[in-house]
């Protein structure tokens, strides 16, 4: 067993772990990596890097299957080769998981592979394939990230009954696929599914998919799952699961009774579970809540002040750009900065067809505060750039309190939507008003038109739609 010291050490190699590792050694700390699995975490090897490789070549075989309707023809029927497309996934993942490798490397940061286990407040204890090893420490910081929650009685083999990881990593396409959770991974993965050649059904227990999204921008994209043949099962609850040798007899239970149905594949998607059991805590002192989440305050620290906690460990949100931002906050403070974790605006985006996006209140959210907002909505048919893209499914809802004018959130549907909210998120954290979004030129024809548009609509004086004075 060999020992060795560090300024800091960073258990996790994920978004939140190697942007904390990479700006501790800007900050001239000497910080060891430990990564049981591969750099990059699950966002780069099995979320979302993999994921909108696999979206984005689903809408190119959907586009081109509908090429004929801008007069383009396109000689006999268009085929996937499912195999090389899950190579040339593998391909994209490689490149960015290098490159995180190349950084942590130029930076200074040792990287040692294998599982960390803490054996005191200031040491923990790494086996890997190089043998065993202690780590002695001043700061440590926690970002194991998180897995696929688990059903009792669901086996995920990764054949028949998968996982988020098996989902996007098959060598065949199956013919049937049943996604068991209408939350945002089910939702993604069950879209590319269909977009491909899938007959994909949904079930979710809630009364109504992706729950916590405003409502009107979900219809729209359930408008887009009916007209793929996707079948959306509310109110249903999975009772149980039979597996064949070939395929999965699963039994509902919902609003007409019980019935039976025979999938090809079973994708499990119901939630996420941090990865904090393995790691000794008990010997830090650090203290975990019932969920198994570490509690942090704003400057990352968990109840032990030198040990620190980003990421999906840390809570809710559970998104890769939030784990970044507090491995940057993290880091600065261990480096003696006077920063702190005062994040306004949070965006969060899913890759659905058409795409959501959403940052700050929802219009139900901010009146359940007290609040009196205005609500400001512009369609994208009425964008002459949505037009002349085929994009014409969607909208841009804006809520600005109607007392001072201050933004307070904005909500889109539609093509690009994963871009648009960026405008929108800068205006929120700067604490700019819906009139500040209205008086910018946007550039002509754009979709970030739409954002101008709503907040005009908010105002009572859209251009490109008609609204009726009372």
């Amino acid at each position: 067993m060999s020992n060795s010291q560090t300024d800091v050490v960073v258990i996790g190699a994920g978004p939140a772990g190697y942007v904390c590792a990479i700006r501790l050694a800007q900050l001239g700390k000497k910080v060891t990596v430990v990564e049981k699995a591969e750099v990059g975490g699950v966002c780069l090897n099995r979320g979302c890097i993999p994921s909108k490789a696999l979206i984005y070549a689903g809408t190119m075989v959907e586009k081109m299957k509908h090429a004929g309707d801008l007069g383009i023809s396109i000689e006999g029927a268009v085929k996937l080769d499912f195999k090389k497309l899950m190579s040339w996934k593998g391909e994209v993942v490689k490149k960015l998981t290098g490159g995180v490798g190349s950084l942590l490397k130029a930076n200074g940061c040792t990287v040692v592979a294998g599982e960390a286990k803490f054996t005191s407040a200031t040491s923990l204890e790494v086996k890997g394939p190089a043998g065993t090893q202690t780590i002695l420490f001043k700061n440590a910081v926690i970002a194991t990230g998180s897995r696929p929650a688990q059903i009792p009685g669901f086996d995920v083999d990764q054949e028949l009954v998968l996982d988020s990881t098996g989902g996007l990593d098959q060598d065949r396409l199956p013919g049937t696929l049943l996604c068991v959770g209408g939350g945002y991974i089910g939702m993604e993965l069950g879209t590319f599914y269909a977009k491909v050649g899938t007959k994909v059904t949904i079930v979710e227990a809630a009364p109504q998919i992706l729950g916590i999204i405003d409502q009107d921008l979900v219809r729209v994209v359930q408008k887009g799952l009916q007209k793929r043949g996707v079948e959306v099962l509310t109110n249903t609850k999975v009772m149980s699961v039979k597996k064949g040798l070939k395929n999965v007899e699963v039994t509902f239970a919902g609003e007409g009774g019980e019935k039976k149905q025979v999938f090809d594949k079973v994708l499990v998607t119901i939630g996420r579970t941090p990865n904090t059991e393995t790691l000794g805590l008990e010997k830090t002192g650090v203290k975990i809540d019932s969920k198994g989440f570490i509690p942090v305050n704003d400057k990352r620290q968990t109840s032990v002040g030198h040990i620190f906690a980003i990421g999906d460990v840390a809570g809710q949100p559970l998104l890769a750009h939030k784990g970044s931002k507090e491995g940057m906050v993290a880091a600065e403070v261990i480096g003696g900065l006077k920063t702190v974790y005062d994040v306004k605006a949070m965006p969060a985006v899913i890759f659905t067809d058409p795409e959501i996006s959403s940052v700050g209140l929802t219009e139900t959210e901010a009146k359940a505060k007290g609040l009196t907002v205005t609500v400001g909505v512009f369609p994208f048919a009425a964008n002459g750039r949505a037009l002349s893209v085929a994009e014409p499914d969607g909208m841009v809802k804006l809520i600005s309190d109607a007392k001072t004018g201050t933004l307070l959130g904005c909500h889109i549907v539609g093509a690009e939507a994963s871009n648009l909210i960026a405008e929108a998120t800068l205006a929120i954290e700067m604490g700019a008003h819906v009139e500040d979004l209205a008086l910018t030129v946007h550039a002509h024809p754009t979709l970030p038109e739409t954002i101008m548009e709503a907040a005009e609509a908010a105002l009572g004086h859209a251009i490109h739609i008609f609204k009726p004075k009372r």
